[in-house]
């Protein structure tokens, strides 16, 4: 009997091996594969990432170009006639006030109109903006523009075709 066990035994291992291996030899591939993708995607992100600190960085030294003391802020009234008129005081168009500040044209807009309010951050711009003049804003806007020039233009995505 000793070799009918044997041979049984020796069969289910020979057997069990052959599922594993049929099992587990895909998915190491795709182990593999995935591996090689997230290298891929690391190797992709570490440039990005400098640059995004960098922009980071850049934005935060502007922003810190137009602070005001948070008492000042605080104390501040931030009206949609008193955004016009710091705008036709410094000589500027809703687009450069937005790039100063570091907001979209539409929202200076919207500030304009009364359909929303600046937030803390924008609003302590706006208070600096206030102690500027106009050649200090010009010059300003000069930088970000060479600033802007510097940078890397962002390639468009293309758009998928419609059939």
């Amino acid at each position: 009997m000793g070799k009918l066990e044997q041979a049984f035994k020796a069969e289910i291992v020979r057997l069990t091996k052959k599922e594993m291996r049929a099992t587990c030899l895909p998915l190491a591939r795709e182990v593999r594969r995935l591996k090689r993708l997230v290298s891929e995607l690391r190797r992709t992100v570490r440039p990005l990432k400098a640059l995004g600190s960098e922009l980071e960085a850049q934005r935060a030294a502007e922003m810190a170009k137009l602070q005001a003391a948070p008492e000042e802020v605080k104390a501040a009234r931030i009206s949609p006639r008193l955004i016009k008129k710091l705008r036709s005081k410094l000589g500027i168009s809703q687009g450069a006030l937005a790039s100063l500040v570091g907001v979209s044209p539409g929202a200076v807009a919207f500030w304009e109109q009364g359909k929303a309010k600046p937030r803390e951050q924008t609003k302590a711009a706006l208070v600096a903006l206030r102690k500027l003049g106009r050649r200090d804003v010009k010059k300003l806007l000069a930088e970000k523009k060479a600033a802007r020039k510097e940078e890397p233009k962002k390639r468009k995505r293309a758009r998928p075709r419609r059939r």
